[in-house]
């Protein structure tokens, strides 16, 4: 693996992604558009909408990286563009990581506008204070974009990378404690909830809204999410193939 290849993918990327304005704006105004919405859905229930819009932060990051990785990874395949990539001294976790870098940033970016929004303009409060809520969004992003680079090695098509979204993530959506809490669940979605990434992203975000500081849970579910991305990285790394 070499840092100057990585960064060159990186770059490579965002440029291309610059002169892709449908793509920006999925990432940078759906989000806080949604999360404004949400707050007049909730406008007789403020603490519903309170409680509820940190641990979206947690959720949006990873699906709109997840889906747009993954999209954007199999074109790369699609198109050739591997398959040039491949003669050149570029080794795959070059190709891989250098995604990775690429749409992390993205997702800070998006966390910045996104967090703007809900902390200023919607006046959301959150006790652990603005640096661990984008910390836990980056982290949300940087999942998003491991789980699709490593998903789209599996789609032979766009529709078929976005069919994985209903089929991977929704389950994780509906039992990640956002809309119930888990102890409330049959046993067996708890279990199901318990290994899945989105649960700890979703519990990170928890963690900001109602305690000051840096707790050791939150820690413990940043460092799980990391977990989880890497080990889908390196799975990426090795299952990415060329189009036959």
């Amino acid at each position: 693996m070499s840092i100057t290849k990585t960064l060159s993918t990186s770059v490579r990327v965002l440029r291309q992604l610059g002169h892709d304005p449908r793509t920006l704006a999925l990432l940078f105004i759906v989000p806080p558009m949604l999360l404004t919405i949400l707050k007049y859905v909730f406008q007789n229930e403020p603490s519903t909408f309170n409680s509820i819009a940190p641990m979206l932060l947690g959720v949006f990051p990873m699906t709109m990286m997840f889906l747009i990785t993954s999209v954007v990874t199999l074109r790369e395949r699609t198109t050739g563009t591997l398959d040039r990539l491949m003669t050149t001294p570029m080794a795959k976790t070059d190709f891989i990581f250098g995604y990775a870098i690429a749409f992390s940033f993205l997702g800070f970016c998006q966390a910045l506008i996104s967090g703007g929004v809900m902390l200023g303009i919607l006046k959301v409060t959150v006790m652990g204070g603005v640096l661990p809520t984008l910390i836990a969004v980056v982290f949300a992003a940087f999942l998003g974009t491991s789980l699709g680079l490593f998903l789209s090695a599996f789609a032979t098509s766009e529709f078929q990378a976005i069919q994985f979204m209903p089929a991977f993530l929704f389950p994780q959506l509906l039992t990640c404690g956002l809309f119930v809490a888990r102890t409330s669940m049959a046993q067996p979605l708890q279990w199901f909830a318990d290994i899945m990434p989105l649960t700890y992203s979703v519990d990170a975000m928890k963690q900001v809204t109602i305690h000051s500081g840096m707790t050791g849970e939150y820690v413990r579910d940043l460092l799980v999410v990391a977990s989880f991305g890497i080990v889908a990285l390196i799975l990426g790394s090795i299952t990415i193939r060329r189009q036959e």
